[in-house]
């Protein structure tokens, strides 16, 4: 006992060793236990298989001595399934992606709030947090803000008389020109409209269309004459009295003639407006009868020209074989959306930038001459949004026409090919040419919407 005692300090028996629990194991063991299960979730997720394969795959039992042929099913219908989790994952990313830029253009606008100074901080509260520097007034406000419909049944709205908000379109880029944007709503409601194309032309040009003026009447001539009757007033020169000149340099065709910058497009009388489209050269010039051989006799019946001389000289070859073309032209310098209609030829005034007037699948033709606008070439997304409008309005099977597209020589097969592939039209007819300038070269193209 004396030696128990000295061993135990006291005479009694020492306890038995308590037994661990399960629950008890060591912190060590449980955190091990953790980090295998989380990398093993991990990599199963980060395949793209695992969440696809629990939702969506239910193994069936592979008996090896049934063949091949259903383990060779069950590996296909498993390796769909990872095809089909594989592309969920990359939309996740696209739209992460998308997500990202959106953020980062939100966070770029509050860094140039903040870095603005604070006349231009007091200018973008006044106007109430939608770009415009000063609230808006007077017809400006009226031609911007809601107008209100009567709803009914038969519209597929409720019948109980509400009335419904509709908002005019105006182009965002209005809000940047806002002092012109003024001046140009500046006018008598009920009265005449001013004289002011140069001012039009300039918000045109900016960005801001459809221009908003609503209420007021365009001045008419004094001495107003008709256009001859067709086909007379194709190739008669209009009379002065057609045109109201108050916003133009020139007062009268003759000094038009004279001074315009197209070389002979208003003299319709002799020139080069007499021959122009009329013979194939086989190379840039192509004929009219040579593209409308292209398609079967008849089944080019409208069209669209954009930039094919400032006179409408194009649609009035066509209307000469029983095709109706509207002409877009951009009355800036000179009436020219008044020359044409004084021809019995119609015309829509739009931009390069604007988007064509007309539905989806309406023309049996675009012709587009010069930089797509009768102005300077048009290139880069400018062009690609202008040619996929251009595919967009053509039905199947119909013709786009570029005749005498001016770009550098590199661009020739590094940008406007490759752009013309990506849009979808195939080649009829390709031809290009060195111009007059240094390294400008010109395209002259037949092209054909796909009938699917």
């Amino acid at each position: 006992m004396e030696a128990a005692d000295l061993l135990h300090g006291n005479g009694k028996k020492p306890p038995p060793p308590r037994r661990r629990r399960w629950w008890q194991c060591s912190t060590t063991a449980v955190t091990l236990l953790m980090f295998l299960l989380t990398n093993t979730v991990s990599i199963v997720v980060s395949s793209g298989a695992g969440p696809a394969l629990l939702r969506r795959y239910r193994p069936a039992t592979i008996r090896l001595w049934d063949g091949s042929a259903a383990l060779l099913a069950d590996l296909n219908a498993t390796q769909a399934v990872l095809d089909a989790s594989r592309a969920e994952l990359a939309g996740l990313y696209a739209r992460v992606g998308t997500a990202n830029e959106l953020l980062r253009t939100l966070l770029d606008a509050m860094a140039a709030r903040d870095g603005a100074t604070e006349q231009q901080r007091e200018l973008l509260a006044a106007g109430g947090g939608d770009g415009w520097k000063r609230e808006l007034a007077g017809e400006l406000k009226l031609a911007v803000g809601p107008l209100h419909l009567l709803t009914n049944a038969r519209h597929g709205r409720n019948a109980t008389g509400d009335e419904a908000a509709v908002f005019p379109t105006l182009g965002h880029a209005c809000v940047r020109v806002q002092d012109d944007l003024e001046r140009y709503m500046a006018y008598t409601p009920g009265g005449e409209c001013p004289a002011d194309e140069a001012l039009a032309h300039r918000l045109m040009l900016s960005g801001c269309e459809p221009l908003p003026r609503r209420r007021c009447r365009p001045p008419s001539p004094k001495g107003y004459a008709h256009p001859l009757p067709l086909p007379g007033s194709l190739w008669a020169t209009p009379p002065d009295t057609s045109v109201v000149w108050d916003a133009y340099p020139c007062k009268n065709y003759s000094c038009l003639q004279a001074s315009s910058s197209c070389d002979g497009c208003f003299d319709l009388r002799r020139g080069r407006e007499k021959a122009r489209w009329a013979r194939d050269d086989g190379a840039l010039s192509y004929s009219i009868a040579a593209v409308l051989a292209a398609r079967p006799n008849g089944t080019v019946r409208v069209g669209l020209d954009l930039g094919g001389g400032a006179s409408g000289t194009f649609a009035a070859r066509m209307l000469e074989r029983g095709v109706t073309v509207v002409t877009a032209a951009v009355s800036a310098g000179a009436p020219l959306n008044s020359f044409i209609a004084s021809r019995g030829l119609v015309s829509v005034h739009v931009s390069a930038a604007h988007r064509l007037p007309f539905f989806d699948r309406t023309l049996d033709i675009v012709h587009a001459a010069g930089g797509l606008g009768g102005g300077p070439a048009v290139t880069g997304v400018m062009l690609e949004f202008a040619l996929f409008d251009v595919y967009r309005v053509l039905r199947p099977g119909g013709l786009f026409w570029l005749d005498h597209f001016p770009c550098s020589h590199a661009q020739v097969n590094a940008t406007l090919a490759p752009m013309l592939g990506r849009v979808g039209l195939k080649k009829l007819r390709w031809n290009t040419g060195r111009g007059k300038e240094k390294n400008q070269w010109h395209i002259s193209a037949l092209l054909e919407k796909p009938m699917a």
